[in-house]
């Protein structure tokens, strides 16, 4: 006995495969056949532009780490590099004193509160 497509089945099978190929049905009239609207799927074929939005918003928000990370390691820099120091030796110095701060708190002393990042580039020299 074979499975039936109903309800709320058949509305997750049309939402998912039909309109990969554009609502395509074969020319029969008694029966409905949807195989030539699933091929696009199964080639990997977006089905929807909603699919694609979802996977690049999961992509960009990877991105957008990786981003502000960079950013913030730029503005380290710029601050470090006012006192005499370079990026990598102010983050070693940082990491060997046992300071905790993390890149996002000392990017933003560097940009907006120069006088404490001062104080912690003469702590660790």
């Amino acid at each position: 006995m074979g499975s039936c497509l109903c309800g709320v089945v058949l509305r997750a099978f049309s939402n998912r495969c039909l309109p990969c190929g554009l609502h395509m049905r074969r020319a029969s009239k008694t029966t409905t056949v949807y195989s030539p609207g699933c091929p696009a799927a199964a080639r990997g074929e977006w089905h929807s532009i909603d699919a694609k939005l979802r996977f690049r918003s999961a992509v960009n928000r990877r991105n957008k780490k990786r981003t502000f990370r960079a950013l913030w390691i730029t503005r380290i820099n710029a601050g470090a590099r006012q006192h005499g120091m370079s990026y990598s030796q102010f983050m070693g110095k940082v990491k060997a004193n046992g300071i905790e701060l993390n890149r996002k708190v000392l990017a933003d002393l560097a940009m907006n509160h120069p006088e404490a990042f001062k104080a912690i580039v003469e702590k660790v020299k």
